[in-house]
Formats: C-alpha cells, structure tokens, sequence
C-alpha cells in the first residue's frame, strides 16, 4: 500500500473518524461496477483493498467502500445516488438522460456527504485521469478539480486543507 494511503488510515483514526479496515483479501467489486468503470486508478483501489469502511465523525461524509459499490452495506444511500437524482430531475428528456448516464460513466463517486446538502468526490477517468473532482446539488455534474490524483487528495485531507463534515 502506498505510503499517503498508509498516512490516511492513521490519520482517521487519530481524528475519530468511524474506520473498519478489511481483513479478507481481494477486492471483488460487482459486474455493474468493473464493467462501467475498467480503468479505477490504483491508488484507489489500494485504499478499498485495505478499507472496509471509512466514514467521519460526524456521519454525514463517507467513503464509498466495496460494500457501497456492491450495494450490500446499510447505509441509506446508494453509491450513484446523485446520478440517480439527476436522472429523476430529466424526467423524460431522453438526450439529457442520456447526457447524465455519460457523465456519470467517466466519473466514479468515492466520496458522499448529506453535510451541508448533498456534495460528493468522484475520480475523473475522462479528461483530467485520476484527477478528484467535487460536485454539488442541484447541477451535480457541474464539478471543479480539487487534486491531481487520491495521494494528492488523502494529503488535503491530512493537512485540513478539504474540510470533510
């Protein structure tokens, strides 16, 4: 595992951060998930290797582990539930539907949070590869960039740069 993913770990749980690291070996993410998104950087899966469940103190932010992508955890919210809202939003405007799935496909969700209305991180896999993106409602496919990989984005974390809730 690489060294700021290590660091990440400790961190969390030093700042009392709900953290279940895996036991079991080999992640095994479902068909729907591997065959949407072939290229996840290894930096992150890395950190799903190792991490079972990560979620803040507060329990309004979380991680989207191997049980979220699976759809076999018990947390309220669906790993593309922002993709799913934004779909309900077109009704039945099937260009912008269609739109909506596109994006979705080049943008893999890692992070949610219900914090301060609904917002999440994603890895970029089209334009800026392996870059974190944020998002926000209502126009959730409008992102900025905010590191240029998950070890650029653990150490914003550490160093209290990103505020997570």
């Amino acid at each position: 595992m690489n060294r700021r993913c290590r660091e990440f770990i400790g961190w969390a749980r030093d700042n009392g951060w709900d953290i279940i690291t895996r036991s079991e070996t080999g992640l095994e993410l479902s068909d729907s998930i591997a065959s949407r998104y072939k290229e996840i950087p290894e930096g992150y899966l890395e950190f799903l290797n190792k991490v079972k469940q990560c979620i803040t103190p507060s329990q309004k932010t979380w991680f989207i582990c191997e049980d979220e992508y699976n759809n076999s955890s018990d947390i309220a919210f669906k790993w593309n539930e922002f993709e799913e809202l934004s779909l309900e939003a077109a009704e039945d405007n099937k260009e912008w539907k269609a739109e909506i799935i596109s994006w979705w496909d080049k943008h893999l969700p890692i992070i949610m949070s219900v914090g301060e209305g609904y917002s999440f991180y994603a890895i970029d896999l089209a334009n800026n590869t392996g870059a974190i993106v944020q998002g926000f409602e209502p126009e959730f496919e409008e992102v900025e960039k905010i590191a240029n990989n998950i070890e650029d984005f653990f150490e914003l974390i550490i160093t209290n740069r990103i505020g997570l809730l």
